[in-house]
This record gives C-alpha cells, sequence and structure tokens, in this order.
C-alpha cells in the first residue's frame, strides 16, 4: 500500500517538531490523526520510522533517510504544481514566516495584511517573535532576520543594513553625563538585549572590521526591545538599540545619541530559508514585496542613510 501525500507531510512535520504534539499544532489537527497517519506510514514502509519516548520523538536510520528524501519529493512536488500555472494563475498553498515583534509591528504589519488580501489562495501563518527561531524546526518557509548571521546553512538575501546606535533619555545625560569615549561606558548604567547572542558585549566597528569590544554590566537585561525602548525614555541608563527602533524618539527629543562618532557593530536586515526548499512562488513573490518596500520604509522613517 502506497503512503497518502498526508501522511508523508504529517512524518515530516514530525521530524522537524521533534513530535506528534508539535506536528498537530503546526498542521491544525488532532494528534490522534498525527499517530494514525504516522502509523500508516510505517506499516506502508515496512519500518519502524518514529522512535518515541516520554520526552521526545526522533526519527530512526531508517525514518532520517526516509525523511531527507520525502523533503525534496514534497518540494519537488509543490514547486511542479506552481510551474503548472506557468506563473499566471493565483498563489495558492501554505506560507509559513517567522519575523522580529518589533520590527513586523513597526514596519511590516500592513505588508503581510495586504499581501494575505490580495492572494487569498496562500494560508499565511506568520510567527511574530523577537527571539531567533529555529527555521528547521519551525517548519518556516522563510524567516527575517536582523543582525549577523551565525547558521551558514541558510540561504540568505540582505535586503539593507541595521544600523545600531546608543541612546539615553536627555534625563539621563543631565544627571550622569554623556560618555565621551567607549571605555567612559563602564562608568554608566546600561541595559543589554537579552535576545542578543552575546548580550553583555558591545562591541565596534572600525574601517577593517571588528576593532573594539567592552564587557558590560547591565542594571537591567529584557527580551524585549519595546521594554527597552521605554526603560530608555524612563532614563534607566545607556541602551543600544536598532536605529529603526528609536528613530522616532529621537526625532521627538524623547531619546539623544550618543558617541555618534564611534560605530556599533551593525549587521543586515536579511530574509533566509532553508537550501533544500526551492523557494516557491508565492515565498519569491513575498521576498520580492519585502526588499522593496523595507529600505524604503526605514529611509522614510530615518532609520536608513539615504
Amino acid at each position: 500500500m502506497k503512503p497518502s501525500l498526508d501522511a508523508i507531510t504529517t512524518f515530516i512535520a514530525i521530524v522537524e517538531g521533534g513530535g506528534v504534539s508539535s506536528a498537530a499544532r503546526r498542521l491544525g489537527i488532532a494528534k490522534s490523526v498525527v499517530s494514525k497517519r504516522l502509523a500508516e506510514l510505517e506499516e506502508s514502509a515496512g519500518a519502524e520510522l518514529i522512535r518515541r519516548s516520554s520526552r521526545a520523538s526522533q526519527p530512526t536510520d531508517a525514518g532520517e533517510a526516509f525523511y531527507l528524501r520525502a523533503k525534496r519529493i514534497v518540494a519537488e512536488l509543490d514547486a511542479a504544481l506552481e510551474e503548472s500555472a506557468a506563473d499566471k494563475g493565483p498563489l495558492r498553498g501554505p506560507l509559513r514566516v517567522a519575523a522580529p515583534l518589533t520590527f513586523t509591528r513597526l514596519y511590516l504589519s500592513d505588508l503581510f495584511v495586504h499581501f494575505a488580501v490580495e492572494h487569498p489562495g496562500v494560508l499565511l501563518t506568520l510567527d511574530c517573535d523577537d527571539r531567533r527561531v529555529d527555521i528547521r524546526g519551525g517548519g518556516y518557509d522563510l524567516a527575517i532576520r536582523i543582525g549577523r548571521l551565525s547558521d551558514s546553512a541558510l540561504i540568505a538575501r540582505k535586503i539593507c543594513a541595521a544600523t545600531m546606535v546608543l541612546v539615553a533619555s536627555p534625563d539621563y545625560v543631565a544627571r550622569s553625563g554623556a560618555p565621551q569615549t567607549i571605555e567612559d561606558l563602564s562608568q554608566h548604567k546600561v541595559l543589554a538585549y537579552g535576545n542578543a547572542a552575546m548580550p553583555h558585549q558591545w562591541r565596534f566597528d572600525g574601517e577593517a572590521g571588528p576593532v573594539r569590544s567592552i564587557t558590560v554590566e547591565p542594571r537591567l537585561t529584557v527580551n524585549s526591545t519595546d521594554v527597552m525602548l521605554d526603560a530608555a525614555r524612563a532614563g534607566l541608563g545607556v541602551s543600544r538599540l536598532p536605529l529603526f527602533c528609536v528613530a522616532e524618539a529621537l526625532a521627538r527629543g524623547e531619546l539623544v545619541r550618543l558617541l555618534p562618532g564611534s560605530s556599533l557593530e551593525n549587521g543586515p536586515i536579511s530574509a533566509v530559508w532553508l537550501p533544500d526548499r526551492p523557494p516557491s512562488r508565492r515565498l519569491r513573490t513575498l521576498i520580492e514585496i519585502l526588499a522593496e518596500a523595507i529600505p524604503r520604509r526605514l529611509r522614510q522613517a530615518g532609520a536608513l542613510p539615504s
């Protein structure tokens, strides 16, 4: 008996999500349905594909080999169905996207909504989280990343630069003074971003690359740029934040920029996806929309040099 496509895609979701429960949430079906499809697939394969335990579900050797081939087959089938429309038919199919919460709220929310309205055949899932998610494990087709990319296994398209700046409130500067050198930061109260790879280490660029880094002892470490912005406005200390987060507060005089002559290590804003999944037409369309809109919107907000 040949396995159904539903059984194969369910198996892929189990492997990538690490279990039946995760696959059920991702697919929007009951766990009993996931278990039934897995049992049917293992019966068709004549082998155990998933090793179950109380903590997690891992593919067996046979399951890992099947997963690698099944991923390519499903991706090729998806591409073949789209090509059959000769690039003229409506966009259809699922599209799962991960994007930073604050950046999406400020610059991307209406873009995603407009995309969903314009392409009703696309089943869009948008996961907004400031944490750097696991693209493969989460089953994402696309992720928007801000900062240096550490995973060389991903395909990345750089959209534009993300300028980092040091800021504080006028009240904090009046009370504590403004740092005149990078070394002066060790004498100041600082606020750190908990989702950064090294939240307590601030690096500064030179013409030939990073030339200096300092270790800070934050009075507040938080994994939300929105909370960091509120804390900076309240005068709690010096913050290292993307210019796109603080451009409006700077324009209003709620914050002032510190050490403008010292360039913090910057990173790109990138669209990233897995290399083993040929980009679908719906994914390519969304990437082009984002690549055009993000630099334009940042420039309009004063968060990107002309």
